[in-house]
């Protein structure tokens, strides 16, 4: 299985490449058994001083501003998974043979011969919720669990740490599992694939490759989304265990082996005696916080990785009873004069903020910031009957001005050329003007939001600060 090989790690020469969340618990891990530990970084800013000095009181060569040459004797390296895979540095590796991990590959190595399995969930978007609704089920089931992986909390502490797992539920982002050669999950999911990250990727193709590997090896279940035939593609050509099973989930009525839903009913066609005839209750779609429709497909195939891994029914509703969004995922702001505020700042690309404006029927979206490379065509298009009006913000917003000039030319746009501290006030009351009783004002911006806050989770905060200051002045 590769997991399980005892590797003697005493003197062996192992390259780090990248500092940040998993440069340095991968260098510490990795010096602490023993092996000779050099880190390279591109950066050589004051931050990357602040911790190469910590690495280095430990005995630990770093070398910054040089991530671009293999250091002599390296037999290892084991990078962060935001590197490219187009570097000089592994172009030099895979001349000299040398074998590139990252950090997942790596826990996934260091794990104990009784270690916990992993149900492991990727996609474009609903990753990190579905990961823990799936956490809260299998707590609710009495198993001992953490989410864990791209959501936070660092795999290698969650293998080598003190606490025992029953089983982890583990967030893989497409990075990661490119350098998880070796990754064999208890079961997977694929949520959804849309164009994301192409510029790291390469092509689609690569990208949708690179998802697929979670499928690669499952012993129980490989979930799929019967919307997105994408995922069940990858399904069709991953290399599973015998007896492994294609599981599909839909906010339709769900065949045999499918989970789906049934008149306000998440049922389980999959994981029942008799699946031909069967269907097991799960939990009513109002269990489901919120209830929009990709929240709850990612019930559904949190569910779906729950029940493949023997929990009952019972816990499926309880654990997502129980479980909370976090912050700036569709979270209902404020009610002002008929109208409600939404704040999914975390829709940071178009994908995500379709799912967004799917769940409303008259809105007020509030849009724009960094497009990473994205077009607004097919967006805009799919949505224009929702929209009452649309206000732009940031850097790109002429992008999206354009789609809707292409496939929504009644819709009134309000275009605001500042990115000043201000900028979200004036978008909120642009919106407000706009919006008419019983509507939705939703900030789904379908870009980044570095050209103006620091991150998305800053532009959430704005977005409430404004809708409250607005109730208070209304």
């Amino acid at each position: 299985m590769g997991s399980q090989e005892v590797t003697d790690w005493q003197g062996k020469h192992v390259t780090v490449a990248g500092l940040g969340v998993s440069g340095i618990p991968a260098a510490k891990v990795l010096h602490g058994l023993g092996a000779v530990v050099t880190v390279v970084n591109d950066g050589d800013d004051e931050r990357s001083r602040a911790q190469a000095a910590e690495l280095e009181a430990l005995g630990i060569t770093v070398r910054l501003g040089d991530g671009a040459t293999l250091p002599e004797g390296t037999e290892l390296i084991v990078t962060a998974p935001g590197w490219k895979p187009d570097k000089p540095l592994f172009a030099a590796a895979a001349a000299a043979g040398i074998p590139v991990w990252g950090d997942v590959e790596l826990a996934w190595r260091l794990r104990g011969p009784d270690a916990a399995p992993w149900l492991a969930v990727t996609g474009t978007n609903g990753k990190t919720t579905t990961v823990q609704m799936l956490a809260s089920i299998l707590k609710a089931a009495g198993l001992r669990t953490a989410a864990v992986g791209n959501i936070g909390v660092s795999l290698l502490d969650a293998v080598l740490g003190e606490e025992r797992y029953d089983v982890l539920a583990v967030e893989l982002s497409s990075y990661q599992l490119h350098w998880a050669p070796s990754l064999r999950a208890h079961s997977g999911a694929v949520l959804n694939l849309a164009p994301d990250h192409l510029d790291w990727h390469g092509s689609m193709e690569a990208y949708a490759a690179d998802k697929g590997r979670i499928y690669e090896g499952n012993r129980v279940a490989c979930v799929y989304n019967l919307a997105d035939k994408a995922t069940e593609d990858l399904v069709r050509e991953a290399d599973v265990e015998e007896g492994c099973r294609a599981v599909g989930f839909t906010l339709g009525t769900p065949g045999p082996s499918q989970l789906g839903v049934v008149e306000g009913i998440l049922v389980d066609r999959a994981f029942v005696e008799n699946r031909q005839k069967n269907a097991q209750e799960l939990a009513e779609v109002s269990d489901v916080k919120p209830p929009a429709p990709h929240n709850i497909a990612n019930a559904l195939a949190a569910a779906a990785l729950a029940r493949a891994f023997g929990v009952p029914a019972a816990a499926v509703r309880d654990g997502l009873r129980a479980f909370t969004p976090d912050a700036h995922r569709i979270a209902h702001v404020a009610d002002a004069d008929g109208v409600a505020y939404v704040d999914d700042s975390k829709a940071t690309n178009t994908h995500a903020a379709e799912a967004s404006l799917a769940a409303y029927e008259s809105i007020v979206w509030i849009a724009g910031g960094l497009a990473k490379g994205a077009t607004f065509d097919e967006l805009v298009a799919k949505s224009a009957k929702r929209l009452r009006g649309v206000v732009l913000i940031g850097t790109d917003r002429a992008l999206i001005r354009e789609a809707l000039v292409r496939h929504a030319p009644e819709v009134p746009v309000v275009d605001l050329d500042r990115t000043d501290t201000g900028a979200m006030l004036a978008a909120v009351r642009e919106a407000r003007g706009l919006a008419r009783k019983g509507d939705t004002v939703l900030l789904a911006p379908a870009c980044a939001s570095m050209d103006m806050f620091a991150n998305y989770n800053k532009r959430g905060d704005a977005f409430a600060e404004a809708v409250r200051e607005l109730g208070a002045s209304a």
